[in-house]
Protein backbone atom coordinates (compact mmCIF):
# COMPACT_ATOMS: atom_id res chain seq x y z
CA UNK A 1 0.00 0.00 0.00
CA UNK A 2 1.03 3.59 -0.79
CA UNK A 3 0.30 5.17 2.56
CA UNK A 4 2.04 3.16 5.50
CA UNK A 5 1.46 4.33 9.22
CA UNK A 6 5.41 5.07 9.04
CA UNK A 7 4.51 7.06 6.45
CA UNK A 8 1.43 9.04 7.96
CA UNK A 9 3.79 9.53 11.47
CA UNK A 10 6.29 11.18 9.02
CA UNK A 11 3.71 13.48 8.09
CA UNK A 12 2.66 14.28 11.45
CA UNK A 13 6.12 14.51 12.46
CA UNK A 14 7.18 17.08 10.11
CA UNK A 15 3.94 19.09 9.71
CA UNK A 16 2.64 18.95 12.97
CA UNK A 17 3.54 19.57 16.76
CA UNK A 18 4.77 15.33 16.76
CA UNK A 19 3.77 12.31 15.41
CA UNK A 20 1.48 11.53 17.80
CA UNK A 21 -0.51 14.91 17.06
CA UNK A 22 -2.68 13.66 14.55
CA UNK A 23 -5.44 16.14 14.78
CA UNK A 24 -3.50 19.07 13.94
CA UNK A 25 -4.70 21.24 10.61
CA UNK A 26 -1.21 21.09 8.92
CA UNK A 27 -0.47 17.43 9.64
CA UNK A 28 -4.16 16.37 7.95
CA UNK A 29 -3.80 19.06 5.00
CA UNK A 30 -0.49 17.25 4.34
CA UNK A 31 -1.52 13.96 4.16
CA UNK A 32 -4.43 14.96 2.31
CA UNK A 33 -2.01 16.94 -0.25
CA UNK A 34 0.11 13.57 -0.65
CA UNK A 35 -3.19 11.49 -1.48
CA UNK A 36 -4.41 13.78 -3.63
CA UNK A 37 -1.29 13.52 -5.42
CA UNK A 38 -1.16 9.90 -5.67
CA UNK A 39 -4.89 9.79 -6.88
CA UNK A 40 -3.85 12.14 -9.70
CA UNK A 41 -1.55 10.09 -10.56
CA UNK A 42 -3.45 6.98 -10.63
CA UNK A 43 -6.43 9.08 -12.60
CA UNK A 44 -4.06 9.75 -15.19
CA UNK A 45 -3.87 5.96 -16.31
CA UNK A 46 -7.34 5.34 -15.66
CA UNK A 47 -9.32 7.42 -16.64
CA UNK A 48 -12.49 6.03 -16.50
CA UNK A 49 -11.66 5.34 -12.87
CA UNK A 50 -15.11 7.17 -11.84
CA UNK A 51 -14.77 6.12 -7.86
CA UNK A 52 -11.65 7.05 -7.56
CA UNK A 53 -12.35 10.71 -9.06
CA UNK A 54 -15.19 11.30 -7.00
CA UNK A 55 -13.14 10.47 -4.07
CA UNK A 56 -10.32 13.14 -5.27
CA UNK A 57 -12.83 15.26 -5.47
CA UNK A 58 -14.05 14.93 -1.76
CA UNK A 59 -9.97 15.08 -0.56
CA UNK A 60 -9.80 18.31 -2.14
CA UNK A 61 -12.75 19.72 -0.78
CA UNK A 62 -12.04 18.41 2.93
CA UNK A 63 -8.29 20.38 2.73
CA UNK A 64 -10.03 23.28 1.08
CA UNK A 65 -12.19 23.01 4.22
CA UNK A 66 -9.33 22.78 6.45
CA UNK A 67 -7.57 25.34 4.66
CA UNK A 68 -10.48 28.08 5.34
CA UNK A 69 -10.44 27.25 8.57
CA UNK A 70 -6.97 27.50 9.21
CA UNK A 71 -6.92 30.98 7.41
CA UNK A 72 -9.85 32.10 9.55
CA UNK A 73 -8.08 30.96 12.68
CA UNK A 74 -4.52 31.81 11.89
CA UNK A 75 -3.43 33.56 9.29
CA UNK A 76 0.42 32.97 9.93
CA UNK A 77 0.29 29.18 9.81
CA UNK A 78 -1.90 29.34 7.04
CA UNK A 79 0.84 31.10 5.39
CA UNK A 80 3.32 29.02 6.31
CA UNK A 81 1.63 26.15 5.39
CA UNK A 82 1.14 26.99 2.00
CA UNK A 83 4.79 27.60 1.49
CA UNK A 84 5.72 24.59 2.64
CA UNK A 85 3.46 22.62 0.32
CA UNK A 86 3.69 24.99 -2.27
CA UNK A 87 0.03 25.49 -2.40
CA UNK A 88 -1.41 28.23 -4.76
CA UNK A 89 -4.65 29.53 -4.60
Amino acid sequence: MYLTSETKKEFFKKFGKNAEDTGTAEGQIALFSFRISHLTEHLKKNKKDYSTQRALVRLVGKRRNLLDYLKNKDIERYRAIIKELKLRR
